[in-house]
This record gives C-alpha cells, sequence and structure tokens, in this order.
C-alpha cells in the first residue's frame, strides 16, 4: 500500500530548508531590460556584474594571446571596432552602461561577451567578416547577451540549482524517495546551465537583430555572415578529415547549430518592424560599410602569430625558439598556445611540445626521461638513444588502449639545449602504424635549429586586398594563397562565395600574402 505524503511528516529542518529555497526563489525575479519579461537573477546584481567583468577582463587578454592593438600597433582598428560597437550600445535597451569593446590576437574564429559590458572579437572573425554591417551583427548579438543579463541569469539559477538539489536531497531523505534521484536532478541542471543555453542564444540573435536596425543597418548581414559561419566550420572540418564534424551537435553543447540560427535569424531578420514597435528600425536605406571595412582590415595579421610560432603548410617553425619540423603529407597543422598537434588520416595524431627551465634541466638523459619520467605508466617496450640532427634524443614505442580502442604510440624526445627538451608524441590506429611510420621516422628526423638569419626571415601572414581583373577567377587567385590544401575553399570562405560563382571585375577581395 501506498502511504499518502503529507507535509506534516517532514522534520522542521527539511521544512525551513524548503521555505527558505521557495522565498529566495519568488524574490529573485527582475524585469529584463531588453524583453521586457521577468527573469531569474536574484543572485547576482548589476554592481555583481560589474565586479566580474573587470575582474574577468584582464584574465581573458592574457588567456587569447593579448590585445591585437598591442600588439601590431592596430590601433586604427581597434577605435574602429570600438566606434561601431559603441554607436550599437547607444541604440540598445541599456545604453548606459560603459560598454569595452577589444580585439583579442588570435586567429581563432570567436566572439564573447562578459558582463559589465565587456565585448570581445577575435581576429580571426574580423578577417572572415565582410563589411561593417557583417561585424556590427556579431557586436549586436553579443551586445545582447549583455542587455538580456544572460550571465546573471544562468549564475542564478545555478545558485538555485545547488540550493534546490540540497533541499531536494532533505525533503527526498524524509519522504523516503530513492537517493539517485538527487544525481539525477543534478545531471539536468548541469546540463541546462552548462553556458548559454540554446533559448538564450536565440533571444541574443533576436536583440541583435533590434539592435542593428536601430543603428541603420541591414539585419540580413547578420544572415550572410551566418552562412559564413556554417561555412568555416565546415571547412575546418573537412580540414581535420571528418567532412560530417560541421554538422554535429552536441547534447550538451552550449550554441545551437550555425544552421538552426541562421534560420532564425532570417525570421528575425524579416520581421524586424515587429521586433522593435515604436522605434526607427533606420532599414530604409541600410548601412552596409563594406568598402570602409576591407579598407581598415587590409594588411592585417592573419593566422599565427610569429610569437606562437607559424604554420607554412606542413611545416611549424618558431622564430623565437629557432626550430623547424615538417609533419607528413596528409596531416594538418594546429597551433595552439604551449602545443602543436598534427591531426590526420583514420584518427592519426601527432603531438608536440616542450619542456623547459628548471625541469629541463634535471633530466640527466633522453632514455631515463622516457622511460622514467614522461612516459612512466605506459606498456613502452625497450627505449632507444638516438642522435636528431646532432641533438641527444631517445624514442619509445607500445601499445595502449583507449575506450575508443587500441592505438600504437611512439614518443621521441630530443634535447635541443641544456634547459629545452621538445617531444613527439605520435599516436596511430594499429592498422596505420605500418603506413605512417615512414613518415613519422621524416617528421622526427625534419627537427632542427634554425640559424639566425632563418629565424629573422619568417614573417606573419597578412590579410590583402586586392581588385579582379578581367579574366581572374576564383581558382587563380586562390592559387595564390599560401595554403598546401583547400586553397579555393578558402578563397570562397574569405570573400563570402558560393561554389561556382564569378568574380566581377573591379571587385576587391581578400587573399594572403605570405
Amino acid at each position: 500500500m501506498v502511504t499518502p505524503f503529507r507535509l506534516s511528516r517532514l522534520r522542521t529542518p527539511a521544512l525551513c530548508l524548503f521555505l527558505l529555497a521557495a522565498l529566495v526563489l519568488l524574490g529573485g525575479c527582475t524585469l529584463n531590460p531588453a524583453t521586457g519579461e521577468e527573469s531569474f537573477t536574484g543572485f547576482m546584481s548589476p554592481a555583481d556584474e560589474a565586479a566580474l567583468g573587470r575582474d574577468e577582463h584582464p584574465k581573458i587578454i592574457e588567456r587569447f594571446g593579448g590585445v591585437y592593438a598591442d600588439a601590431y600597433g592596430a590601433g586604427d582598428l581597434a577605435a574602429y571596432i570600438g566606434r561601431v560597437g559603441q554607436a550599437l550600445a547607444r541604440v540598445s535597451d541599456v545604453p548606459n552602461l560603459a560598454y569595452t569593446f577589444t580585439i583579442l590576437n588570435t586567429d581563432t574564429v570567436n566572439a564573447f561577451a562578459v558582463p559589465g559590458g565587456y565585448v570581445y572579437v577575435t581576429r580571426g572573425l574580423i578577417a572572415l567578416a565582410g563589411s561593417e554591417a557583417e561585424i556590427a551583427g556579431v557586436l549586436a548579438h553579443e551586445i545582447g547577451h549583455i542587455t538580456a543579463r544572460h550571465t546573471a541569469q544562468r549564475y542564478s539559477k545555478a545558485i538555485a540549482a545547488n540550493v534546490g538539489l540540497t533541499v531536494l536531497g532533505v525533503l527526498g531523505a524524509a519522504a523516503g524517495l530513492p537517493p539517485g534521484l538527487g544525481d539525477l536532478a543534478s545531471l539536468g541542471a548541469q546540463a541546462y546551465l552548462k553556458g548559454f543555453s540554446r533559448e538564450q542564444e536565440m533571444e541574443a540573435d533576436m536583440l541583435g537583430v533590434r539592435y542593428l536596425g536601430r543603428g541603420g543597418y541591414d539585419p540580413q548581414a547578420m544572415v550572410g555572415f551566418f552562412r559564413k559561419l556554417q561555412a568555416q566550420k565546415e571547412l575546418e572540418a573537412a580540414i581535420a578529415g571528418d567532412p560530417a564534424g560541421g554538422r554535429e551537435f552536441s547534447f550538451l553543447s552550449t550554441h545551437p547549430r550555425t544552421a538552426d540560427r541562421l534560420d532564425q535569424a532570417i525570421a528575425l531578420a524579416t520581421s524586424q518592424a515587429r521586433l522593435s514597435p515604436g522605434r526607427n528600425s533606420g532599414v530604409g536605406r541600410p548601412r552596409v560599410g563594406r568598402n570602409e571595412y576591407l579598407d581598415r582590415i587590409d594588411g592585417m595579421l592573419f593566422g599565427d602569430d610569429p610569437s606562437q610560432g607559424v604554420r607554412r603548410g606542413r611545416v611549424f617553425s618558431h622564430p623565437g625558439l629557432r626550430i623547424q619540423f615538417q609533419v607528413p603529407a596528409g596531416f594538418s597543422l594546429v597551433n595552439a598556445p604551449g602545443w602543436v598537434a598534427a591531426l590526420g588520416p583514420g584518427g592519426a595524431l601527432i603531438s608536440f611540445d616542450m619542456v623547459d627551465g628548471d625541469e629541463a634541466r634535471g633530466v640527466t638523459g633522453m632514455a631515463p626521461f622516457i622511460a622514467r619520467q614522461w612516459g612512466r605508466g605506459l606498456p613502452l617496450g625497450q627505449v632507444e638513444r638516438i642522435f636528431v640532427n646532432g641533438m641527444a634524443a631517445a624514442t619509445g614505442s607500445g601499445r595502449m588502449r583507449i575506450r575508443s580502442g587500441a592505438r600504437d604510440i611512439r614518443l621521441i624526445a630530443i634535447r635541443e639545449r641544456r634547459d629545452r627538451i621538445y617531444r613527439f608524441l605520435f599516436i596511430t590506429p594499429p592498422g596505420l602504424t605500418g603506413r605512417l611510420e615512414t613518415g613519422f621516422r621524416r617528421t622526427t628526423y625534419s627537427f632542427r635549429r634554425l640559424s639566425p638569419a632563418e629565424a629573422q626571415a619568417i614573417r606573419p601572414l597578412r590579410l590583402r586586398l586586392v581588385t579582379v581583373r578581367p579574366g581572374d577567377t576564383a581558382e587563380s587567385l586562390a592559387d595564390t594563397l599560401p595554403m598546401e590544401r583547400f586553397r579555393l575553399d578558402w578563397f570562397r570562405l574569405l570573400n563570402g562565395l558560393a561554389p561556382g560563382q564569378p568574380l566581377t571585375p573591379g571587385r576587391r577581395v581578400k587573399v594572403i600574402d605570405g
């Protein structure tokens, strides 16, 4: 027989927690200035948001390679992006907030915002955009996250979830509910609260379209840029050897798929008048600003910052460290702070990094370093001493099992100088090891020191604008790009061209100057 649940069965502490949680939740709703709806922000005030933004701002700059204007004297571009952002902020639903717009010195295509009015765009995203209206769409979307107080909502819901889960555990124990119920609720809370929700991203799109219209831009610019983001995502997946990866969707993803956002943005752009009733949309003669934008980005840094090393096709060179190596054909280099990776066929992977300072000075030999330190715990066979272009080195190999199956591994450690040890880790599915072995050996012995003159000769890539001449085609201009693969795809992506779309003589297009 099921015993009816009665409130009188709860112990007093549990009842107090229940009532306390209810009071907190009821008192935490505020009127959202951007949406006009009630939203739960009870655990983070506007003053808290401003303090959070001030604290996180220097950390974000450090994590993402610094400020581009500081590193390369791009003050004019920074001031231009700032003016576009400030104009949009003035027509937002929270115009009195002190907004800050920063270009981050990374080639990653991204943009984000933190509370307190801090908006960030990467130079990789700026290179992808093709007009002032497109970059304005990105900035307007991020301003929408700020005006809608999405971080405050996320934080407050997280705190409330923790309070609620504590209450649920107490109530569940008192009521005789299964103890696993709290864990299930916790999983749901983590999934819902991890990053901005899909609903919040769509809401930021809605507000972005609103601010674009008020600022005098054509909201269709947001649609056009979404198409570029989708193409960029698919190109990255193709480079990584996973053509379907650009369309995959994860349940725990904090952003909806670009294709979904594109459909939503189209609907929002066509209903602009309805989204901002009573306000001048400013889109009777919308501003695009293509030529002005292209003037500002002509000559900007593209791809790697030399301070983090430079990729040229399959060759990685670091002018500061004065080293270089080449990965096998079919592999694509990925350059990140602190390490380099090369993605190959069938899930093959090359990882490269460095041990320096006191840790490197404390290593007495390369073979013991692999056997007892770096490779300790790995199923390695015999570790051998070798020499790589006159530098002491060692290698060891073995087979290990991971969640996705067996993998063959080979470790290479090279002492370039007393306080610097460089490491290659080669990982392959067993069926590919024999085929890739020669390429991996060539990569190992391609590692060498650069002369001062060679290091000094390394220059970063630059984005350049050229005027299309009669007879120019996408294929002929793409052939000038310094990429080893996907040149035509890169050219189309940078210029927003569909496959087969012809070039118009007299029109300016982006190319990469190596």
